[in-house]
């Protein structure tokens, strides 16, 4: 139950409204933009809210209970502030979302709806469409840790250990030739074997995607290194494009303890029982079966 405010209730009761829809969009990195369905800016909260962005939003659904509501917003990339390349770079995912009902002819007359949070975000040539997920969403989140196999930690965290700095860990390169949207060959890479980059993290220092970061879907070492990124880039590749990445983790303990030399900071479990566990059978201790399962 929502308490209305006084002034906009007066003006809800009047039987002639004059409302707008506005979205408050707070981006992981701080920033605050303000968007509205009206034809004008409207500004209230500290906030602009940008008319004429082509923003149009579904019918919010809810359910009672922890269901998630969710409601899509699209638009075309026409503001100033919206632009595709900070889509492209997932500045949007997972930023938090207001949603406000307000009298367009008296911003002070205004309620907020509900507060949620970016969702899938879908994006086309011209126009996008993004998913705004209510609150409850969160609580369908993972916390805490996970008992499984593979190792939790980001390569390189606090709880990892790992100092990618290190020369053996990370190197520098640039575009050599371009193969498609997705792979290229590199120079300055010749001294990582091949698969080492593999999983790695790559970071644009140069060129159109400067500042962009993507992870390596495959590396194949060589005179002429080729690496494959896992999806194309905001813009596209060129020649000299400089770069940065590291080396690769697939979060076996094999690999910890091999490559990294890290076992004693695994952090998954890597010796608990699995379902061939409970399927397995008692030998001799040279190799020949007893004939005895185990069962459970």
């Amino acid at each position: 139950m929502r308490d209305v405010p006084a002034g906009l209730q007066a003006h809800l009761d009047s039987g002639a409204t004059t409302l707008a829809w506005c979205w408050r969009i707070t981006r992981g990195d701080g920033v605050r933009l303000g968007f509205t369905d009206h034809d004008r800016d409207l500004v209230f909260d500290g906030t602009t809210f940008e008319a004429a962005s082509g923003l149009t939003a579904t019918d919010y659904q809810s359910e009672v209970g922890l269901a998630v509501g969710n409601q899509e917003v699209s638009g075309a990339l026409r503001s100033d502030r919206l632009s595709p390349d900070d889509l492209a770079a997932g500045l949007y995912d997972s930023a938090g979302v207001e949603v406000f009902r307000v009298n367009w002819t008296d911003p002070s007359q205004r309620l907020l709806l509900r507060r949620g949070m970016v969702g899938e975000v879908k994006r086309g040539r011209t126009a996008f469409t993004a998913e705004v997920r209510g609150l409850a969403h969160s609580l369908q989140q993972e916390q805490g840790r996970v008992y499984q196999y593979g190792c939790d930690a980001v390569l390189g965290d606090a709880r990892c250990g790992i100092t990618l700095a290190s020369p053996a860990l990370t190197g520098t390169g640039t575009v050599a030739s371009v193969e498609d949207e997705r792979s290229f060959t590199a120079s300055g890479l010749a001294a990582f074997v091949d698969g080492w980059l593999t999983g790695g993290l790559l970071t644009w220092t140069s060129g159109g995607n400067a500042g962009r970061r993507i992870e390596v879907s495959r590396h194949v070492g060589g005179a002429a290194p080729r690496i494959t990124i896992w999806q194309a880039m905001a813009h596209p590749l060129t020649i000299g494009d400089a770069f940065s990445v590291s080396a690769g983790c697939d979060k076996t303990f094999t690999t910890c303890r091999a490559k990294f030399g890290n076992g004693i900071n695994y952090r998954g479990f890597p010796h608990m029982p699995g379902n061939d566990f409970v399927v397995a059978y008692a030998n001799s201790g040279d190799g020949t079966s007893t004939g005895a399962a185990i069962v459970s």
